[in-house]
């Protein structure tokens, strides 16, 4: 199906950002873009494809398609035989050659979502063998006790050691991935079966056996990712938020990116607060967005965070995933556009509760030495 004119989504939260500005913040993201397509972290910086996905995302809910489809377009060539793409590119050349599960899963998660706001079913079939290849090596990655491998070094051009520690942060953003590929798989009439055990699997690690993942709980993400990803919603997820409250928050400025230092970090923030919305904690969520406003300059991009003992914005940089975060966090809020929805997931395939049963996770748990 041929896609209609787009116009923006009229996204805002009332007494945060009008339309106005979050369509200003999505301009900035594309005045940042490369020549090829890519979206670096900011200008002169490299290129990694989860932040790349995500900054696409918000170009398609501000309006900026034709720069979204760019960056898509990008994806598709730089994706390489194994379904992974180097972890760093800078204006075209690698710099890092090693390949991270969850990078090279989350473009499933930004193909849903185009698919969500544009109905291009041509679009979605040019990105599903790209989808497809991503996947099959992520789940190719999993460990015995459910959680994904973090990543596989490349050298001399080739395949190389896999890095066999799971990352909590990233298996609980590739449980979201491996929904949203479902989700295509089935928009398309091509099952993926393997996909849906290995997400029954992750999830059953996700929410029993976080000890099992490599240790990071300095980091915010470790705490909040859980609940974004999708595996741990409801009572638990509630209570997994609380724990680490008072940790992270830094009333008025937004949330810690690591825990013992006093840096509040833009990105960091709207993530957590679009976990607040899957929740249904909208006042924590609307007053964490306000509160994170402070990173904002005049032509609508974002600081990457502030260092408050010293007043000081740091790093000296504007950085398109903190402005990705902020305009999907306001869609999200907003419900305005018809991919707010990507993080709360309802739109997502089923949650794979049911199939960690049928997976045999029991059994996985004997393999891996838990109970």
């Amino acid at each position: 199906m041929q896609p209609e004119p787009h116009l923006p989504a009229v996204t805002a939260v009332d007494d945060v950002l009008t339309p106005a500005q979050v369509a200003q913040t999505a301009a900035s993201i594309a005045a940042m873009q490369e020549p090829d397509g890519a979206i670096p972290w900011t200008v002169g910086e490299h290129t990694d494809v989860w932040n790349h996905v995500e900054a696409a995302m918000a170009l398609v809910v501000g309006g900026q398609v034709e720069a979204a489809e760019r960056a898509y377009a990008w994806a598709a060539r730089t994706q390489r035989s194994d379904g992974s793409w180097p972890m760093k590119l800078v204006a075209g050349e690698v710099e890092d050659h090693s390949g991270e599960t969850n990078m090279s899963a989350y473009l499933a998660v930004g193909v849903w979502h185009h698919w969500l706001v544009r109905h291009d079913e041509d679009f979605v079939r040019r990105m599903w063998p790209v989808v497809r290849r991503g996947l099959d090596w992520v789940v190719g990655m999993q460990l015995p006790f459910g959680g994904i491998a973090w990543s596989r070094e490349w050298r001399d051009g080739v395949p190389g050691t896999v890095n066999a520690d799971a990352l909590l942060a990233g298996s609980s953003s590739i449980y979201q991935s491996l929904r949203a590929g479902v989700a295509l798989a089935d928009l398309l009439d091509e099952p993926q079966p393997e996909w849906e055990l290995a997400g029954g699997r992750l999830g059953h690690a996700l929410r029993t056996h976080r000890d099992l993942f490599l240790d990071k709980s300095e980091f915010s993400m470790d705490w909040y990712y859980p609940v974004l990803g999708g595996a741990v919603r409801g009572d638990a997820g509630r209570a997994l938020i609380d724990e680490r409250w008072d940790t992270f928050v830094e009333p008025g400025l937004g949330i810690r990116c690591v825990s013992r230092n006093p840096w509040v970090t833009g990105a960091e923030t709207c993530e957590l607060v679009m976990a607040l919305d899957a929740l249904g904690d909208r006042p924590r969520a609307l007053r964490l967005l306000a509160d994170m406003q402070h990173l904002r300059l005049e032509d609508g991009s974002y600081w990457t965070g502030y260092v408050f003992p010293d007043d000081v914005n740091w790093p000296v940089e504007h950085t398109t995933y903190t402005a990705a975060a902020v305009v999907l966090a306001v869609d999200a809020l907003s419900q305005a556009s018809p991919g707010s929805d990507i993080m709360r997931g309802t739109s997502l395939a089923p949650d794979f509760d049911e199939l960690a049963l049928e997976c045999g996770c029991a059994s996985a748990d004997r393999v891996a030495g838990v109970s």
